[in-house]
């Protein structure tokens, strides 16, 4: 597009965030230096507007609103944002929405879907939402890569128990995570002789009413849990995150290290392979996860790692996202 983009930016508060590492920030420090307008708001700001305001008038044009904050950053620890004044922003107005807040995707992450879904779109009265907010409602990542199973490691979804010890008992080490969960946060790898697992299981169930997602046990890991970037369903770099000595878990929020990465032929068959539905869908910014050769989540709720990669590859994949979305702009694109 010809003028500069007016985004709108959904996340965690900003104040708190790593400036080193967080993926979002690379994102809008990329849109400042494009001249885009950027303005920040919490998920908990967000409002629906619906319903007529007289007998004969027509629909509303501000019916998704935030209380945002016009915002620039910068790369300085300590002082990295300057805020503006609080406004009530009309998102419809906005060129694109980036909904970058974390999960867990729980019923009030579904329902923020639900709400920008109304405006999402290309043209008058829409703003593109990055990702796709239906299609990130359709693809909770632990269970989208479940339409892959031939690129994935034996995987049991289930809420029976009788069933998850039968799948131990036939695979030995076992993974057991939350299904919608994020950076790590209770998952647990049991070991056939391990004899805690019914009482794992007894403590989830007697907490939560959802499946848990079991899987085997990959000692690739030890070798790095492989991050791939794909931008409209094309990958643009990687990195391996080598878990901690004495921890199972990889996720750099629990002390997973990143070190550089190549795309093996493999990782180019799984990006070849799930490249197509993720640009039919209008999932642009997504995060794939690759232990040895298998494909065990497709993250698109708030992928990590931009910063991680651009420093070891001497890359802009802040830049390349942001082209995608300029490109969709101008074809009129934003996805199923």
């Amino acid at each position: 597009m010809s003028r500069p983009l007016k985004v709108a930016v959904q996340m965690d508060p900003l104040g708190g965030i790593d400036i080193n590492g967080d993926s979002t920030f690379a994102m809008m420090l990329e849109a400042q230096t494009r001249g885009y307008e950027l303005f920040v708001y919490q998920v908990e700001a967000l409002s629906l507007n619906e319903g007529r305001t007289t007998p004969q008038g027509g629909q509303r044009t501000d019916r998704v609103t935030a209380r945002a904050r016009p915002v620039t950053v910068r790369r300085q620890a300590g002082d990295h944002a300057t805020f503006g004044p609080e406004q009530v922003i009309n998102l419809a107005d906005m060129d694109v929405v980036l909904m970058r807040q974390d999960p867990p995707f729980d019923m009030a992450y579904i329902t923020a879907t639900h709400i920008l879904e109304h405006i999402h779109g290309v043209g008058p009265g829409r703003a593109l939402v990055v990702n796709n907010p239906a299609a990130v409602r359709n693809a909770p990542e632990k269970i989208l890569v479940t339409h892959y199973p031939d690129l994935m490691p034996p995987t049991l979804v289930t809420w029976d128990i009788r069933t998850i010890l039968e799948f131990r008992a036939k695979w030995r080490d076992i993974i057991v995570k939350p299904l919608f969960g994020n950076g790590g946060a209770g998952v647990f790898r049991i070991r056939e002789d391990d004899p805690n697992l019914n009482a794992l299981l007894e403590m989830h169930f007697a907490r939560s009413r959802e499946p848990l997602m079991i899987q085997r046990y990959e000692p690739a890991v030890r070798r790095g849990d492989k991050r791939i970037i794909l931008v409209d369903g094309v990958p643009v770099g990687a990195i391996d995150r080598i878990p901690a000595e004495g921890e199972t878990r990889s996720n750099m929020h629990v002390g997973g290290r990143p070190v550089r990465a190549e795309l093996t032929a493999r990782d180019r068959e799984i990006c070849d392979t799930i490249g197509p539905m993720l640009r039919e869908q209008g999932l642009i910014f997504v995060g794939i996860d690759v232990i040895g050769e298998w494909l065990t989540e497709i993250n698109v709720t708030s992928p990590t790692g931009l910063q991680e990669i651009d420093r070891f590859d001497g890359i802009n994949t802040a830049g390349l996202i942001w082209d995608a979305i300029v490109s969709r702009l101008a074809t009129g694109g934003a996805g199923a």
